[in-house]
């Protein structure tokens, strides 16, 4: 009978120690086929956003990343580059096969005629060289890095560059900034090829606005991403199809009819961005004797007013400003041409945390104004940019003289401090037109007094999405481009974002937010981040290996014990 009971509670502890082992390789087995992963960083540097995680798993074909960050590069470049790598492993694994990458270093091609090639090939898509000067082995060295991307799909391509961020940062923080915006860059240029928008944005002409080759980059840039149209104002009966209306620089009066369709459409959800100008003042007027900058009337006061925001007929001077060029002297009969500084040319480097605006480099404005808000219930009012501290406002008639270029600085007039010049409007707007009849003329004759939810942005600045034109080929210049200093200032960048952001507020816009703490770049990175299943294969073995024991120290025992 002992001997029948021994036997029974080996058989027992064989079958427990067997149905461990199965359940362990089941649940190994399962682990591996729905996965998840974990993240143990303080700042989630590894975690994907969910929007990106849906765009890559509705993928309908493959992605093919070219990196051309590849190389012997200092701490801080291997810091973006080993970004650049773990942020596009995370996308392969959410695209479910549909994306692979490949690092490629352009100094490796050996033949100098090939590799001067592929370099100029590699700027002509948008992927410029950076010269980084290190020391190896005692010596100054100089090494051309690329820190860019060619994504390609379905014979279709795009360049991505990684080095991003404010200018006027230091080194080490630009970097980091830079790898903040790694996946925000890479999923952007994903979406560009992979899924085609079906949003339609109008540029509204009509008021004296700027001409379409003024507007060209900015126009294309945007046809990468959604349908553009142009409309005039005055000839078409609604706004309706629209998604969203640009105003760029308008110099006449609207009429109250197209203020109204206008506001209508805001009521009812249409999405809206004013690039205003309060005076009239240009470069091309100044001259030699100068002139004197006059309000417009444009009769969008009470519009704007109305929406929670109001464009002071005042213009800002700003001590950290732009150049132009100007004539100050004769050498013979030639005469000799100096970079002036130019103070009614506002460099805003002062940005809100914002998404649109995070991370931002400097944006170029010219005869820009100050922005006041007012009272407008249920409406979130965001200041998006603003000058410098050290701004100083005028209110009209202001005179605009190239002689200002060449008189002293009296500190103590540049002290009215920061100015906002953007905000963002959010919430459920009133409209201009409550307790009013429509305007005769309107094809909607009921007016909606109360908006939905939508959202509107406005700059006081209407040459900030314009763009300059070389006058010997007549082709226009890229946005923010400063021919005369060969300086590429954000305006494109602000502009793109700001429609971004109002087409899409959930969308990809907010990955710009991702947050990286900078850390000291000598100490050992450990791997902070391991998939579950790849941690349960390593714990299985050991698993089944110390049941296995414990099993067999039982099993012995008792076989004692029944002696």
């Amino acid at each position: 009978m002992v001997a029948a009971s021994n036997k029974s509670k080996r058989n027992n502890d064989l079958l427990k120690f067997a149905a461990w082992a199965v359940g362990i390789i089941l649940l190994n087995v399962l682990a591996a086929n729905f996965f998840f992963r974990l993240d143990l960083t303080e700042d989630k540097r590894y975690t994907i956003a969910p929007v990106t995680k849906q765009m890559l798993g509705q993928l309908p074909d493959e992605v093919v990343v070219d990196v051309y960050l590849e190389g012997d590069f200092p701490a801080g470049f291997k810091r973006l580059q080993q970004s650049v790598k773990e942020t596009l492993d995370e996308f392969r694994i959410y695209a479910g096969g549909n994306l692979r990458y490949n690092f490629i270093d352009p100094n490796e091609i050996s033949d100098e005629t090939q590799r001067n090639e592929f370099i100029m090939n590699l700027a002509q898509k948008g992927i410029n060289p950076t010269n980084l000067r290190a020391t190896e082995e005692g010596k100054q060295v100089e090494r051309l890095v690329f820190p860019g991307a060619i994504i390609k799909y379905k014979g279709k391509e795009t360049a991505v560059n990684f080095l991003k961020g404010n200018l006027a940062a230091s080194a080490d923080e630009r970097l980091n900034q830079s790898v903040e915006g790694v996946e925000f860059e890479l999923a952007t240029g994903v979406r560009k090829l992979a899924f085609s928008g079906n949003k339609i944005i109008g540029y509204i002409t009509g008021q004296g606005e700027l001409e379409m080759q003024q507007v060209t980059d900015l126009l294309g840039s945007l046809q990468e991403y959604y349908r553009v149209a142009r409309g005039d104002l005055p000839q078409i009966p609604t706004l309706k199809g629209l998604d969203l209306i640009i105003i760029a620089k308008p110099t006449h009066q609207f009429t109250e009819l197209d203020k109204y369709k206008i506001d209508q459409f805001i009521m009812n959800g249409g999405k809206a961005v004013f690039f205003v100008d309060a005076l009239n003042a240009n470069m091309d007027s100044v001259g030699a004797g100068g002139m004197f900058a006059l309000p417009y009337n444009l009769n969008l006061e009470d519009l704007l007013f109305r929406y929670g925001v109001r464009l002071n007929p005042t213009m800002i001077m700003d001590l950290n400003s732009g150049f132009i060029p100007m004539v100050t002297g004769y050498a013979g009969d030639r005469p000799q041409t100096e970079m002036i500084n130019w103070r009614f040319y506002p460099l805003l480097n002062n940005f809100s945390k914002h998404p649109i605006t995070r991370n931002l480099d400097a944006v170029y404005t010219k005869f820009v104004g100050t922005i006041d808000t007012v009272r407008a219930d249920g409406i979130r009012k965001t200041p998006l940019v603003y000058t410098s501290k050290y701004s100083r406002v005028l209110e009209p008639p202001v005179p605009v003289t190239l002689e200002e270029a060449r008189m002293d600085v009296n500190p103590e007039q540049y002290g009215a401090g920061e100015q906002p010049v953007g905000y963002l409007l959010e919430g459920q707007f009133t409209s201009l037109f409550r307790n009013r009849r429509a305007p005769q003329g309107a094809a909607e004759t009921v007016v909606k007094e109360n908006g939905v939810n939508t959202k509107i942005a406005i700059f006081s600045d209407g040459d900030l999405v314009r763009n300059e034109i070389n006058p010997r080929t007549g082709q226009a210049y890229e946005l923010g481009f400063d021919r005369y200093n060969n300086v590429k200032f954000a305006n494109k960048e602000l502009a793109m974002n700001t429609i971004h952001y109002l087409l899409d507020s959930g969308g990809l816009i907010n990955v710009r937010s991702k947050e990286i703490k900078l850390r000291p770049l000598d100490k050992v990175r450990v791997q902070e981040e391991k998939s579950f299943w790849q941690l349960l294969n390593l714990v299985a073995p050991i698993a089944l290996l110390v049941l296995f024991g414990i099993s067999r120290y039982y099993l012995r025992k008792r076989k004692y014990e029944r002696f």
